[in-house]
């Protein structure tokens, strides 16, 4: 799928509904859980720069959903990556 603005065209990739990345409940507008943006990995800058190299949008390597049971846990761990802030969670 190919968008045009005024200033650039963007070709969106796939992005990830709103599904909690620890026990799949689905997270609808009155759940207090959130998407939640881990530290950032050498891979994770190097997608950011291929996507704004492509003219792509999508979803980050380096976020998650988070339903409100696990949205505070993981909101403590952000300053990890999200493969460790995961194995924090699910220990």
């Amino acid at each position: 799928m190919i968008y045009i603005t005024a200033y650039k065209t963007f070709q969106f990739t796939k992005m990830k509904p709103p599904y909690c990345s620890i026990c799949d409940k689905f997270i609808d507008q009155n759940d207090e859980g959130g998407l939640i943006y881990f530290k950032k990995r050498k891979s994770d800058i190097e997608w950011e720069k291929r996507m704004e190299r492509e003219g792509m949008v999508g979803h980050p390597p380096y976020a998650a959903w988070f339903c409100k049971e696990h949205y505070q846990q993981a909101k403590k761990l952000s300053n990890l990556t999200i493969n460790q802030a995961f194995e924090k969670i699910k220990e």
